[in-house]
């Protein structure tokens, strides 16, 4: 850890939507051609947005002082601020109570921080100017949105890791009534494997070039330590198991790694496959999660597997349970033990009812809607970037803070005819949903190409808006004069290829990772039946989380529609993670069957001894992941309901009921082409008592 962290380079995350997005995406080469024919306009970067403090109409004073404050704000000359442009007729809404003065910052700051810090100033100096007028000065546009969106990030990252070490510690604590396994999982895990993959991390991402992006910091917290505090229950849990049994402190801790060591490990390899397949998705915002994640995954699953059980090895055993005085008495485990009876007795009406359950709130993702608004979802409405996004709306066309641009241009090499310009025009003007066109474009100065800036009458981020710019994008491309191609840019279109790639995706990454992990589960299992069950149960917990999460944000909250990305992060979580709860049972149930029970009575032992543990670390990670419904905006609540949600389902429904009981009911076939208790002994090696001699079958 040290060795790493010492010499990790410094990487700074990407917020440019734009940049996520590979080339050949046509957003991305409508930006390279503006850039490229019209070098000296910009898209603003930040909006300084005017209004009277009284509400009214603007008159000749009030026009004079904002002309005063724009030019005294280009008289300061701040940093990376390249243009200021005064407040005009266009700028100003119809019914003269709004008025904008759009901001150009230098393009190269976009992923830096002082893309934020150039706003503070701007936002700073104008208000300072502004003072003493009957005006009120705001700032929007993406540069202060970067800027309000790290301020509420920085304190809901601090809430979320002060919140989830607390429930961590607490939860731990009470579970084994003792502080030291309260503390334990956290120290191991933030103390050690947090700053070690994010170190890891760090040099991945210069070495190979990844993508960055600032929502991985929240999620890597909850992820190390969600991950760190499961894999040290599924391992204190054996490891008092065989004090019980009469073990000294080094042969609880061997036999306890010696028998949930290998589950910890094809969890802990699920887990990083179904991450690391993101490196395959088209958007560089999962290029980015998937590979960081991975990477901490396999850190903290190395810790777990190595420096927990040396510490556990060091610490005598009435130090890690202490206070607790009854850690060494078996305790009845009356409701799992009644669980496990319950399933042995009726399998099948288990199944029915946990599978109907899954099934019943997988018809609400059939509703799902997504939406792009990733400013507004991920930052409170009082922030001044929303209140000023919101403003525009009323004052303007709701698509006038970042309008669409189509790129007319030879492909002849000769000069466009300025005198088809005003047909072409018409034409785009009349597609729904757009604003009339211009009939006279900005031209570039070798006259080979024209920007026909096109105003849309949704916002950028809607999906009305997204419908129009498909139907534009056709008119555009369809009725674009002899000898020339047009390009359809712009932040909407930029939403659009988004969707496009997100479509990509879901055909190529799920698939693959599904894949992956059915050769995990079977390779661990040594059964060529057993993980498609568990794929599906595993599959239906993701619709099911989707369904209700749907049901509760759109059909009785009312929103509109949920993040664009959430599927995919249900997929990262719930699909991945949440397979942990069946891999750690069917080991159980594999093991309690190679020890010569029937499929029945292995249900019932292993819900009796690994309920406990699925219960305590389901419980655990659900719980961190509703800390993020504390971070105070619309993202991070829909974010965690669905994660906590959705893993309460895998525990709690997927791993107590459904999978036992499928197991039970499939019996011995489950384990084809192996043959359950009749290949016990080619197993791991047998457990040994205290003084080194094998236990009998069936000693717990």
């Amino acid at each position: 850890m040290i060795a790493i962290v010492a010499g990790a380079p410094k990487i700074t995350a990407q917020t440019d939507e734009a940049s996520f997005l590979p080339k050949h995406y046509e957003s991305i080469q409508a930006s390279a051609l503006q850039e490229k024919a019209f070098p000296a306009s910009f898209t603003p970067s930040a909006l300084a947005l005017f209004e009277r403090n009284d509400g009214g109409a603007m008159n000749d004073a009030d026009k004079a002082a904002m002309a005063k404050i724009v030019q005294g704000l280009t008289d300061k000359k701040i940093k990376n601020v390249e243009t200021i442009i005064p407040v005009g007729e266009q700028t100003t809404s119809k019914d003269g109570k709004f008025a904008l003065a759009p901001i150009a910052i230098d393009k190269k700051t976009q992923q830096s921080e002082e893309f934020g810090e150039t706003a503070k100033h701007l936002r700073d100096e104008g208000k300072s100017l502004t003072s003493g007028t009957d005006l009120k000065f705001q700032l929007g546009g993406s540069a202060a949105q970067a800027l309000d969106q790290k301020e509420s990030s920085g304190s809901a990252d601090a809430l979320i890791a002060m919140s989830t070490v607390v429930l961590v510690a607490l939860i731990v604590g009470i579970i084994f009534r003792s502080v030291l396994a309260g503390i334990l999982p956290i120290l191991i895990s933030l103390v050690v494997a947090m700053p070690t993959a994010n170190g890891v991390i760090a040099y991945a991402t210069k070495a190979f070039k990844l993508e960055t992006t600032p929502v991985l910091s929240a999620i890597l917290i909850v992820v190390v330590l969600g991950v760190g505090t499961d894999y040290f229950l599924f391992l204190a849990f054996r490891y008092r198991e065989r004090l019980r049994a009469g073990d000294d402190r080094k042969e609880a801790v061997a036999n306890a790694v010696g028998r949930v060591g290998e589950a910890i490990a094809s969890a802990a390899g699920a887990v990083t496959v179904a991450f690391a397949v993101l490196i395959l998705s088209s958007l560089g915002m999962f290029k980015a999660l998937g590979p960081a994640l991975a990477i901490a995954v396999v850190v903290t699953a190395f810790a777990a597997l190595t420096l927990a059980p040396a510490v556990l090895t060091v610490i005598p055993a009435r130090g890690v349970f202490w206070p607790g005085k009854k850690w060494m008495n078996e305790p009845g485990n009356a409701r799992f033990t009644a669980l496990g009876r319950m399933v042995q007795k009726r399998p099948g009406i288990v199944a029915l009812a946990s599978g109907g359950v899954l099934v019943a709130l997988s018809a609400g993702a059939l509703g799902y809607n997504g939406t792009f608004d990733l400013a507004g979802s991920s930052m409170p409405k009082d922030k001044e970037s929303m209140v000023v996004q919101d403003k525009l709306m009323n004052g303007f066309s709701a698509g006038a803070a970042d309008p669409s641009h189509v790129y007319l241009t030879s492909t002849v090499g000769v000069k466009l005819d300025p005198a088809k310009f005003e047909a072409y025009a018409a034409k785009l003007s009349g597609v729904s949903g757009v604003a009339p066109v211009a009939p006279k474009p900005q031209l570039s100065e070798d006259g080979k190409t024209a920007d026909f800036t096109v105003l849309l009458n949704n916002k950028p981020d809607s999906n009305e808006a997204i419908d129009t710019l498909t139907d534009l994008r056709d008119v555009a491309h369809g009725q674009a004069p002899a000898g020339t191609e047009a390009k359809v840019g712009g932040l909407t279109a930029v939403y659009k290829d988004i969707n496009l790639a997100m479509a990509h995706d879901y055909k190529l990454v799920f698939p693959i990772a599904g894949l992956l992990i059915l050769l995990i589960l079977g390779l661990q299992l040594r059964s060529v039946v057993a993980p498609w069950y568990l794929m599906a149960s595993v599959g239906l917990g993701f619709t099911a989380t989707l369904g209700a999460s749907t049901l509760l944000f759109q059909d009785i909250k009312g929103e509109h529609g949920m993040m664009f990305m959430l599927p995919i992060l249900i997929y990262l979580f719930v699909v991945a993670i949440g397979t942990d709860y069946n891999i750690l049972i069917i080991a159980r149930l594999r093991e309690e069957a190679r020890e010569g029970r029937n499929p029945r009575e292995a249900a019932r032992e292993a819900l009796r001894h690994g309920g406990p543990t699925v219960a305590a670390a389901g419980f655990i990670l659900a719980a961190s992941f509703a800390t993020f419904m504390l971070a105070g905006n619309v993202f991070m609540l829909e974010f965690g309901f669905a994660m906590a949600f959705g893993i309460i389902l895998a525990a709690f429904v997927m791993a107590l009921f459904f999978t036992p009981a499928l197991t039970a009911l499939i019996g011995r076939t489950a384990w084809w082409p192996g043959h359950g208790a009749d290949d016990r002994h080619a197993g791991p090696a047998p457990v040994t008592g205290s003084h080194g001699v094998p236990e009998p079958a069936g000693r717990h």
